[in-house]
């Protein structure tokens, strides 16, 4: 059944549909780092362009989602004196995954601190094995990674890389969606420090 063509390329749609959505839809804030290549010499590039289709697009057509990415990250760029280009100095890469995690947390009760129990104040506990005392919790949630990839277009090397990690909260309106991947894109460049040319 899945070697069908128009059920693979459903399949397909819905998977980029929900990776385009990562960095829009965390629930909390999400976690950003940046790294770069420290042995390359980025005062040789000045000018930009992104990979078509990026990693978050289908071959076949760009998503909106796309659109508010490259808009996103040429605000960055040329705020540091880059150039949009058709033959660019670097490329730039959006993808994107999404794993199903669980959490477990195990607290203590809190009569444990009152009550009857507050007799032993602090001063011992009990065995492992007790029963008594603790409440674990198990949850599952879905966390999102976003990838921002910068690629020396002639070497074919990654030179700089953003990345955002978060747990993915579907409940978001579209305007708050637009506004988080503006927000994780400035925060993602803010790591950064490089301008074209220098």
């Amino acid at each position: 059944m899945l070697n069908n063509p128009m059920i693979k390329k459903f399949f397909h749609l819905v998977s980029m549909a929900a990776l385009v959505t990562l960095l829009a839809s965390c629930a909390s804030k999400p976690t950003i780092q940046s790294d770069y290549d420290p042995t390359v010499d980025f005062s040789q590039y000045k000018t930009y362009g992104f990979f078509n289709p990026m990693g978050i697009e289908s071959p076949n057509y760009s998503s909106i989602y796309g659109a508010i990415f490259r808009d996103a990250i040429s605000k960055e760029m040329e705020s540091r004196g880059y150039v949009a280009s058709d033959s660019p100095d670097v490329m730039i890469n959006v993808s994107g995954r999404l794993q199903d995690k669980t959490k477990v947390t195990t607290t203590s009760d809190p009569y444990m601190g009152g009550g009857y129990y507050g007799y032993r104040r602090g001063y011992y506990g009990t065995w492992g094995g007790y029963g008594y005392g603790t409440t674990t919790h198990v949850s599952n949630y879905t966390e999102g990674t976003v990838n921002v990839d910068m690629v020396d277009r002639v070497q074919k090397r990654m030179v700089w890389e953003g990345v955002a990690v978060g747990r993915v909260n579907e409940k978001k309106t579209n305007d708050e969606r637009r506004e988080s991947i503006y927000a994780g894109i400035r925060e993602m460049f803010a790591g950064y420090p490089f301008r074209a040319g220098q």
